[in-house]
């Protein structure tokens, strides 16, 4: 909790702003808690729909700011944030793609940008006390600009739940679309959407259909397949069935294909950084093909022990964006460890995508280490099985010393 003096302190706020219910709040809250401090509204369009975006402007100077900066970070988010991570592998937990945490760093980072052009003393957010966006958001902030004060309402007032907080406006008069049913907790950008809440919070329950938005139900998807072309330099989608996209652009074109297959839901239960459990449902239907893309091409091109780094970086890299600690060295280290293998993912995989999967089933890449000459059980000119003796014999030969020993 800030210190009275920090509270006397700060004279222009800079808030991460959505147009919700809970940062609605919180701009009345501020005036009145920081001594009438001027606010401003900032909003980090990363891709969550013109629907999230539509009035927010006018909801943001209703609600008492002074001013809303809406940012366009769409095409910087896939280029410097997404595509990055995924070339190391990063999964965390086995299944999740980091949607939320890689938009994280790129928000903060715009935010304190605001903060610097306006001449902000301090940066607000409207996580909570119990999740891991506080840590990510406060984390990149102490990286960015640990001379900002941080200010986070929900470790401050003593409000706990939705009704207290359309009370709150409502004794204000200012007005909300929000009630006091909201059954589910979504999070929104280019790259997924998630969903917490509701009958999720319950892991005996099974998602019911009004929990997914971005994707047709797998049993109502086509009965057909559909193959898509995706081609790649360095690691990074260039072509989509031929045509040339941008990177958010790509990642549009495969969202709205893949959706319609069904393909990127996952339903888990992940170990949250502060310590707790969470259920939540992702959908990644675009991501989930450029991941099953840029592997298909590693494995042709990358030899074993290349392959096996690459899986030990993507293992660390997966914690690392869960935790919040994009703007540190160990950050940087693990991305320059990752590209120049990322450099040899060149080709073009087809993927076919059928009732919520998307599988690899053509790939081709002009840095190949295949050589069906080499592979072939047929006669060949390049491998004499017979070497293969004497490399099992020095394979081996820890082992069987240490049997002799045992003798």
């Amino acid at each position: 909790m800030s210190s009275e003096n920090n509270k006397a302190s700060v004279k222009k706020v800079v808030l991460a702003y959505s147009g919700g219910l809970d940062t609605s709040a919180i701009i009345p809250w501020l005036k009145e808690t920081y001594d009438n401090c001027e606010i401003v509204a900032f909003c980090a369009d990363v891709g969550q729909g013109e629907a999230e975006l539509e009035g927010l402007h006018e909801k943001a100077i209703a609600s008492g700011a002074s001013e809303c900066h809406i940012v366009d970070l769409k095409e910087e988010l896939v280029a410097d944030y997404i595509y990055p991570t995924i070339a190391t592998g990063a999964i965390y937990e086995g299944t999740y793609l980091l949607g939320t945490s890689m938009a994280r760093p790129i928000i903060a980072k715009a935010q304190v940008e605001v903060a610097r052009k306006v001449g902000a003393d301090a940066v607000c957010h409207g996580c909570t006390g119990k999740g891991n966006d506080q840590v990510r958001f406060e984390g990149c902030f102490a990286a960015l600009a640990p001379d900002l004060t941080v200010i986070a309402p929900w470790r401050e007032w003593s409000m706990v739940s939705r009704e207290d907080l359309l009370d709150y406006l409502a004794e204000r008069n200012i007005k909300t679309t929000a009630s006091a049913t909201k059954i589910y907790s979504r999070d929104a950008n280019a790259w997924h959407i998630s969903h917490e809440g509701g009958e999720l919070e319950d892991p005996w329950n099974e998602p019911s259909k009004e929990v997914w938005t971005m994707t047709v139900a797998p049993e109502d998807a086509p009965d057909e397949p559909e193959y898509v072309s995706v081609e790649m330099e360095a690691g990074r989608i260039t072509k989509v069935n031929g045509q040339s996209y941008t990177p958010y652009g790509a990642l549009m074109a495969l969202n709205e294909i893949a959706g319609a297959h069904g393909v990127g839901r996952i339903d888990i239960t992940e170990n949250r950084l502060v310590g707790m459990k969470s259920r939540g449902c992702y959908e990644t239907p675009g991501g989930t093909v450029m991941f099953a893309a840029l592997r298909a091409i590693e494995e042709l091109v990358l030899d074993k022990t290349s392959r096996e780094w690459r899986e030990q970086v993507g293992a660390k890299m997966a914690h690392l964006v869960y935790d919040g600690r994009w703007f540190t060295p160990l950050c940087e280290s693990l991305l320059g460890a990752s590209q120049p293998l990322a450099n040899l993912l060149n080709g073009e995989v087809v993927l076919k995508l059928y009732k919520g999967q998307a599988q690899a089933v053509k790939k081709r890449s002009p840095n190949s280490l295949y050589s069906e000459e080499f592979a072939t059980f047929g006669e060949d000119e390049v491998y004499n099985q017979k070497d293969a003796e004497g490399f099992i014999r020095l394979y081996s030969l820890a082992s069987r010393i240490r049997a002799l020993n045992v003798k």
